[in-house]
């Protein structure tokens, strides 16, 4: 049995995760202050500890429950709040993983896996991108994820910590918040819903990759014996417009609902795909579901809740 500690395990990835580590018969300890994880999230069988990772009493934890392994996605993910609040988007994704680092070298962490972002980035050069593409975050949010990759890398050659860096495209799934974490995905389904028009920023023609949670999941339950020291995008390999997104969704949905435009938020890109080549060969995974079937098993789900 392996002992994982699993930051930000009450969240929308985290707590999936969680789950399937359970499933596979590991022992789990899960932090989370709870800002935006929610209680109904976390798994009976799981140690809980309600903690923020940048609290210095973390220790404590390591050092009574022996963790084995850290999986890192406890963060500050909402891309205009690190421009509104770039000191608090700093405080909690660099100094917060820094502290965790902290602890992971004394009490001889094996591997950290680390969720990242395709927001590190920035606009790309070409597509899809992959692990090579130049670097070049265009939001404090980008930053702020990229920052922690250093510090790993650096952890890592100095006190032979393992880890491999998972950078997420966008993803979608069971449990997303539409009001905190803010998932585009999330956001159309509980506006169409509800009958009410989505709003989409920009004319909807700009294109993402989204990948669904159970593939995440997967990808990170096979980072933790697979592939040492690695970066890795974790996608699709396959773009959509945002339109074309809610064209699907409104039509899986079953309404006939008009979208509404605004004017483009700062800090969007354009276009993004991934290229997911490494995945395969350096974890020897790839996705399962196509973006139809991951989005009528959330639609499902959440369509059952509100019947």
């Amino acid at each position: 049995m392996r002992t994982i500690l699993v930051t930000g395990g009450a969240g929308f990835i985290g707590s999936h995760i969680v789950d399937r580590l359970i499933e596979n018969g590991d022992k789990v300890i899960i932090i989370d202050n709870l800002s935006t994880g929610k209680k109904e999230n976390i798994n009976t069988r799981a140690i809980f500890y309600n903690k923020d990772i940048r609290d210095k009493d973390i220790s404590e934890i390591f050092e009574n429950e022996k963790p084995e392994y850290l999986i890192h996605h406890a963060a500050q993910i909402n891309v205009q709040q690190s421009i509104q609040n770039p000191v608090l988007d700093g405080d909690i994704n660099i100094l917060g993983t820094i502290n965790l680092l902290e602890n992971c070298r004394k009490y001889n962490i094996k591997k950290v896996i680390y969720a990242s972002s395709a927001a590190v980035y920035g606009e790309p050069e070409y597509l899809g991108i992959d692990e090579n593409h130049p670097i070049k975050p265009i939001s404090n949010y980008g930053i702020s994820k990229l920052t922690p990759e250093h510090y790993i890398k650096v952890y890592s050659e100095i006190y032979n910590i393992r880890y491999n860096i998972l950078r997420y495209a966008n993803a979608y799934g069971i449990r997303q918040d539409p009001d905190g974490e803010g998932g585009v995905v999330s956001i159309f389904m509980n506006r169409i819903l509800n009958k009410k028009s989505p709003k989409i920023f920009g004319d909807g023609n700009h294109t993402r990759d989204f990948i669904y949670v159970d593939d995440i999941v997967e990808a990170n339950i096979l980072a933790l014996v697979n592939g040492d020291n690695e970066k890795i995008n974790i996608g699709t390999g396959k773009s959509i417009s945002i339109r074309k997104l809610f064209e699907i969704m409104n039509s899986i949905i079953g309404y006939n609902l008009e979208v509404e435009y605004d004017i483009p938020r700062e800090g969007d890109i354009r276009h993004s795909y991934f290229n997911i080549n490494k995945s395969k060969d350096s974890l020897g995974w790839e996705p399962k579901y196509s973006l139809e079937e991951g989005l009528k098993n959330t639609i499902k789900y959440y369509k059952n809740i509100i019947e």
